[in-house]
């Protein structure tokens, strides 16, 4: 038994640490401490263990028990971990937590000083002429430093624990790049061609692509040069590593997997760590074989001197909870970690609340099974990956997880893996997001698969601001996604290229979503019904949307792409689910058998499976401003159920919209038509983000300290 123990087990032997209402952590103690206010613990970790061993001799009169954190940097090399044998109770619940106020930081990586003017002639020579004297550098291998991760494929459908990021005054910077940040080179051609499964032509992964001009003729070194473009469409990107380049062909060969899908004429690319093209403030670049860093600071003189700093080092999450239950984590910042800042797997009725969640390589907060834990009241900014996953519930038997994301300030996510990772992602059954405000993200704002999911309450406006045919909330691809319900949202100022944007996008004839009393304010496609059925749409405000409701029959075109997805994507995921419980669930679900046979058979297939339209979709009691509604693609509006909508109400609104409105702008007139529809008062006095205790406290945080 090592000096620490035996201390430990003095001080529970003296006063065990169930009868404790209070222990203290502070940079400046020791672990060898009694963990008091004027002896703190140095470490979470060794708190942690004192609690441990205490409730473990506890005689089963346990008290509700607070770790009070002293302000500093928490320096984490490895991930700070509890398990079941860390759990309170709900009646002695146990809470983590900043001590009034003071900035506390878990911290995964090192904060950065000494940097100095590059003065090597060689390395000043391969610089742009503007970017001497402005690029400074700093050897980190001195430092103690050397393992920076790598980069990796990574992207849409790929994941991967990110590799070392630079930040400078809590954002990250940009890894030096051709063209610069905000631009994008096109791809020109490629050797071969062919047709693609929607009848275009896609040069062969392998084979490489072709792009203009002779930029690449002046890189010295492209042994680690990589490639980051949405290859075939403007929903799925990747960035793969360059195995050849041939300036004089022009021609871009990728790494094994190359790409997504095939190399498609005009779509966008650029290239990335290149040292020759850090020539602007906020880029840098990494010499991973001799370890020096090559920076370019956003500002110059001495604006910089107060300004932090920092290398992400750790791949692991900071903070890692298994099996535990009833520990609340509160006003904690989390900074800069290559994985996942919180993990949560199994356990039950834990809190993230009032943290502060920034500079992430991969997710913000990621739960996995367990039931009732939720993310309160958090701001969480500039990840690479996405926001918060929620994930729980058996969709076997319909259970709901019951995990929610309440009150939470999302905005600058994903910036390195742009597709498909959502500020929030709904998985399972029975999660809640609910008054969060989301903003700035190049992709959907909440994405989600399964039942019973309850998305309200949330403002969401600059989303898709880099790619296309995508939704600020999105599913899609199953007949079994039932029970969902989307109501009381404001989704205004969607972005989107190409196909453009949708503020509800239901996708590949999913079914059965209930979207009701949601704004939608200059948004392209506000509510879009991809080939589904039984969607109930009511009760909405439409402004400014180009169409309001847009719907299409996909699930009756017979091409290849469209009938394999129906005839058998979609029958095999209603075989996984126990038909039984979801037909008595969701009793629309039994008009399916009408064109793939009943449970019991005879199946309905071959030629004689016709597809399966869009029926049953309920478009009642809408307000719209502007264009109305259009179908096609084996749709019409004939085809919807069109009922008691006010589709000319220019003259109902109590105010005209601008691009400052708030959800609070968008009232009807006493003598609006819409009142003798039926149409109910939306409450967009509760739209958004709510000033709680949690809030106020992080408010104040944020006013008194950079960190």
């Amino acid at each position: 038994m090592n000096f620490r123990l035996i201390f430990l087990v003095a001080i529970l032997l003296a006063k065990p640490a169930f009868a404790r209402a209070g222990f203290f952590v502070a940079p400046n103690g020791s672990d060898a401490n009694a963990g008091t206010k004027s002896k703190p613990f140095a470490t979470l970790d060794g708190a942690r263990d004192a609690i441990r061993h205490g409730i473990g001799r506890g005689d089963g009169k346990r008290k509700p028990i607070t770790i009070w954190i002293r302000g500093g940097d928490y320096l984490r090399t490895r991930t700070l971990e509890f398990t079941a044998a860390d759990s309170g109770t709900a009646a002695a619940p146990i809470t983590w937590r900043a001590y009034k106020n003071e900035p506390v930081r878990l911290l995964g990586g090192r904060t950065l000083t000494g940097f100095k003017a590059v003065s090597d002639s060689g390395v000043l020579a391969r610089l742009d002429e503007k970017a001497r004297g402005k690029v400074v550098e700093l050897n980190l291998r001195a430092l103690g430093m050397s393992d920076f991760g790598e980069l990796k494929s990574r992207g849409f459908s790929r994941s991967a624990v990110a590799h070392s990021e630079l930040f400078f005054d809590h954002r990250p910077m940009t890894l030096a790049r051709w063209p610069n940040a905000g631009e994008f080179a096109k791809i020109t051609g490629y050797p071969a061609g062919q047709k693609d499964e929607h009848g275009g032509t896609l040069g062969g992964l392998p084979d490489g692509f072709n792009c203009a001009g002779d930029r690449p003729s002046h890189w010295q070194d492209i042994s680690d040069l990589w490639v980051h473009g949405y290859w075939a469409y403007d929903w799925a990107n990747s960035y793969e590593k360059v195995a050849a380049l041939d300036v004089a062909q022009h021609l871009v060969k990728t790494v094994a997997p190359h790409g997504l899908y095939g190399f498609r004429k005009d779509q966008r690319f650029y290239f990335l760590n290149v040292f020759e093209e850090l020539d602007q403030p906020g880029e840098w670049f990494l010499d991973r074989k001799t370890g020096m860093l090559y920076f370019w600071p956003p500002e110059q003189g001495g604006g910089n001197a107060t300004k932090e700093t920092i290398i992400s080092l750790l791949d692991q999450p900071l903070l890692k909870l298994t099996d535990v239950s009833h520990v609340t984590f509160r006003g904690i910042t989390f900074e800069a970690t290559r994985g996942n800042a919180i993990e949560i797997q199994g356990g039950s009725s834990n809190r993230i609340a009032g943290c502060l969640i920034r500079n992430i390589g991969n997710s913000g907060v990621v739960i996995n099974g367990g039931s009732g834990h939720g993310v309160v009241s958090c701001d969480i900014s500039d990840t690479g990956d996405g926001g918060v996953s929620l994930t729980g519930g058996d969709r076997q038997t319909l259970t709901p997880g019951g995990h929610f994301v309440e009150n939470c300030h999302f905005q600058r996510l994903g910036h390195w893996s742009k597709c498909y990772v959502p500020a929030i992602a709904l998985n399972g059954v029975g999660q809640r997001a609910s008054h969060n405000l989301i903003h700035d993200h190049p992709h959907c704002a909440i994405l989600y698969w399964g039942n019973d999911h309850v998305m309200e309450f949330n403002e969401i406006h600059h989303i898709a601001l880099e790619t296309g045919d995508v939704g600020a909330i999105y599913t899609g691809r199953d007949y079994t996604f039932r029970g969902n319900k989307i109501r009381h949202n404001f989704i205004h100022h969607t972005g989107g290229v190409g196909m453009g944007s949708m503020g509800v996008y239901m996708d590949d004839c999913v079914s059965g979503t209930e979207v009701f009393g949601n704004v939608f304010y200059k948004v392209h496609w506000a509510m879009f019904i991809g080939g589904g059925r039984d969607h109930r749409v009511e009760n909405n405000l439409f402004v400014d949307c180009d169409p309001a409701v847009r719907a299409d029959g996909r699930g009756l075109d017979k091409s290849p792409v469209w009938r394999g997805m129906v005839d058998d994507t979609m029958r095999k995921r209603l075989a996984e689910v126990p038909l039984a419980l979801y037909r008595q669930r969701y009793p629309e679900m039994k008009s399916l058998d009408r064109y793939y046979g009943p449970p019991e058979g005879p199946a309905i297939t071959g030629d004689a499976f016709k597809g399966v339209p869009p029926d049953d979709n309920l478009i009642i009691r809408n307000v719209c401003v502007g264009k109305w509604a259009d179908a096609g693609w084996h749709a019409s509006l004939q085809t919807l159920r069109l009922e008691n909508n006010l589709t000319n109400a220019t003259t109902s609104l109590v105010t005209a919209p601008n691009d400052q409105s708030g959800p609070r702008d968008f009232a009807l007139k006493k003598d609006s038509p819409a009142w003798a529809l039926g149409f109910h008062k939306i409450p967009v006095e509760q739209i958004g983000l709510r000033e709680d205790e949690l809030r106020r406290e992080l408010k104040r945080f944020m006013s008194t300290t950079t960190r």
